[in-house]
């Protein structure tokens, strides 16, 4: 039976995703499930893996991207235990989801609640575990403390935001004007991003400072952020978007910033947050956040702020609006339907 997937051709722009007709279903092996997806993401993340810009990444093109999926099981490999054909699940794929059909590890995968959307599932994926781990795995902020977040308006800064409010936490966040109103929904304290003097905008909102940030940006914005912070605060990095984006910064560079910064008796810790690397490293706080993350969700704790949901053809047109910085919160991919 013949499916499509996306194609990345060689590292890139947008240009270089391709649709492409494979002949054949995939066959799990022992231990694999094969998935129908039924949606993925068009995430910064994606963006940076179709630049060759992302360091948890090693394959070359031509590879199908796709970081995220949730998607129905569609058949079993032997040895699998513990799901069914039918079941939809959700996994953290790094590439490979841009497919309509996909072989996955049984013992990745977590299984998706009853009653809850397929979008609004994917929104938890990457784009919540991503902040739940830097709030309450890295930089362990408490009730009654502060933090400020970069790219608040994004989906990574917009989970990030609610789960500072369901942990009873102050939020301040840092994006353009335009996602202002969606900062104040999730209840954040919004600071303009192209403020003349930001510094200056960031320290007017958090005047004694805040104990944690969460700086996806790298470059020049990683001084501001230390800034920001009390003394014995946190800066948390994540992304490194100015030197993706040719905005300055250099992710070595800025990786080795962080760690002299931690080193030195400034009264500051630093951190970088990778999910891929955490995940590898403590695969069952994976499965442990996306399930406790899950649970919020079916309880209507949490409500994803998905900006759109679009044809996986329309994938290059997503990633451009992706990467000039324009959505609202997640960018969904409907790759075959329910």
């Amino acid at each position: 039976m013949p499916y499509q997937q996306i194609e990345l051709r060689a590292f890139g722009g947008p240009e270089e995703l391709h649709i492409r007709t494979v002949a054949d279903l995939p066959e799990p092996q022992s231990g694999e499930v094969r998935i129908r997806v039924l949606v993925s993401s068009a995430a910064f993340t994606d963006v940076m893996i179709r630049k060759g810009k992302y360091p948890d990444v090693k394959e070359k093109p031509p590879f199908v991207p796709g970081y995220d999926l949730v998607g129905v099981v569609d058949a079993l490999g032997s040895d699998v235990v513990g799901f069914t054909v039918g079941e939809r699940v959700a996994d953290l794929s790094s590439i490979g989801a841009y497919s309509e059909y996909i072989c996955r590890p049984a013992n990745g995968l977590t299984a998706v609640p009853e009653g809850v959307s397929d979008k609004d599932a994917l929104a938890m994926i990457l784009s919540a575990v991503t902040p739940y781990q830097m709030l309450h795995r890295v930089a362990k902020v408490q009730n009654g403390q502060s933090i400020l977040v970069h790219g608040a308006g994004g989906a990574v800064g917009t989970a990030m935001l609610q789960l500072a409010r369901e942990a009873g936490i102050v939020a301040f966040g840092t994006d353009v004007a335009a996602k202002h109103d969606l900062i104040r929904q999730y209840g954040g304290t919004a600071i303009d991003s192209a403020a003349t003097d930001l510094e200056a905008a960031i320290a007017a909102a958090v005047r004694d400072g805040v104990d944690a940030v969460f700086d996806p940006l790298g470059g020049d914005s990683f001084p501001r952020s230390l800034h920001a912070l009390k003394p014995g605060g946190m800066l948390v990095a994540y992304g490194f978007m100015n030197e993706v984006l040719g905005r300055g910064g250099s992710i070595p560079l800025d990786f080795v910033k962080l760690k002299i910064w931690d080193w030195l008796p400034n009264g500051h810790a630093t951190a970088f947050y990778s999910i891929g690397a955490m995940r590898r490293t403590h695969p069952e706080w994976f499965r442990e956040d996306l399930a406790t993350l899950f649970a919020l969700l079916a309880e209507g704790r949490l409500d994803p702020a998905v900006a759109e949901v679009v044809p996986l053809s329309e994938v290059r047109r997503a990633h451009e609006r992706v990467e000039a910085g324009e959505v609202q919160g997640k960018l969904v991919m409907r790759v075959t339907e329910a």
